[in-house]
């Protein structure tokens, strides 16, 4: 009897990893002489006509990092499709973490014409309407997107703990992270760009989280030229569609988020929620937290 319990419970394991294997794929697409992939979970029942959530990573992360996989997973439990993205950064077919060692020649805004391919792959898919989420840079990108490009397919926009930005800070964070002052790091590369050598390495110029790693002056001015669009608090009134911005409690990355974003908050165009214990990432049971603040905002009487 002990026998037959086990093999019966193999076999509906068996099912439900068989199930889950095929409400999952990676998919991939041509862009600019690169592959993008990204990982597509449809929920239980659902087809692409109901719509899908396409999510959107931080700096220099990916699809599989655990903000962004645990809410694709509760999300689908809930009963809706995502469509988890790779942002490329400037590698073909890339997966995991970007590796420091590769020299950078991607820009911040790369990304907008990335996920704009990506909504015309689920266009042509019949996909129903995509709700657009960011996290971190990527909720800046995404607000980029919806304020500069938009797409017909775009119904709502989610923002967690999306990037914020002033210029004090950010010298002061490259000055740490870099050894060098941010003014004279973006003097070399505009005079490169200017001499028609934007696309020249700088050697050991550092960029984001790679002290010492080798980058193109576009990469350079694209992440640190003074530009208050990089505060996505400051754009937010430009967004014509509804969106829900989501901050942490305890998020020491992303500063004073909820204090500028909540008293502009009117529950009809932008909404606002706040996850008290969470940090920047959002883990484990944190990812509940997030989707129950989407899964209100997502239903149709909001």
């Amino acid at each position: 009897m002990r026998y037959q319990s086990i093999l019966r419970f193999l076999s509906v394991l068996l099912l439900a990893l068989s199930t889950m294997a095929a409400h999952a794929d990676e998919v991939r697409i041509k862009h600019a002489g690169l592959t993008l992939n990204a990982q597509l979970n449809m929920a239980d029942g659902k087809a692409l006509k109901d719509g899908a959530v396409m999510l959107v990573h931080g700096t220099l992360a990916h699809n599989g990092m655990d903000t962004i996989k645990n809410l694709s997973d509760v999300l689908n439990e809930r009963g809706f499709n995502t469509l988890a993205i790779n942002l490329s950064l400037g590698v073909d077919d890339r997966h995991g973490m970007y590796d420091c060692k590769v020299p950078h020649r991607h820009k911040h805004l790369d990304a907008v014409a990335e996920i704009a391919a990506w909504f015309d792959w689920l266009k042509a898919k019949d996909t129903g309407d995509v709700v657009l989420f960011g996290h971190s840079r990527g909720g800046n990108q995404v607000t980029r997107f919806a304020t500069e490009k938009g797409h017909a397919a775009l119904s709502r926009l989610v923002l967690l703990a999306p990037a914020t930005w002033n210029r004090d800070a950010s010298a002061k964070g490259y000055e740490r992270s870099h050894g060098r002052s941010l003014d004279a790091a973006l003097s070399d590369a505009e005079a490169r760009i200017a001499a028609g050598k934007g696309d020249q390495m700088i050697p050991g110029n550092g960029l984001l989280y790679c002290p010492g790693a080798d980058a193109t002056a576009k990469s350079v001015v694209s992440y640190y030229k003074p530009d208050s669009r990089f505060d996505t608090p400051s754009i937010l009134k430009e967004l014509k569609l509804p969106v829900l911005v989501v901050a942490g409690g305890k998020d020491t990355v992303v500063k004073g988020l909820a204090e500028r974003v909540e008293p502009m908050a009117d529950g009809k165009r932008l909404h606002f929620g706040l996850v008290d214990d969470a940090d920047h990432f959002f883990l484990d049971l944190y990812a509940e937290d997030v989707a129950d603040l989407m899964e209100e905002f997502l239903s149709p009487d909001s």
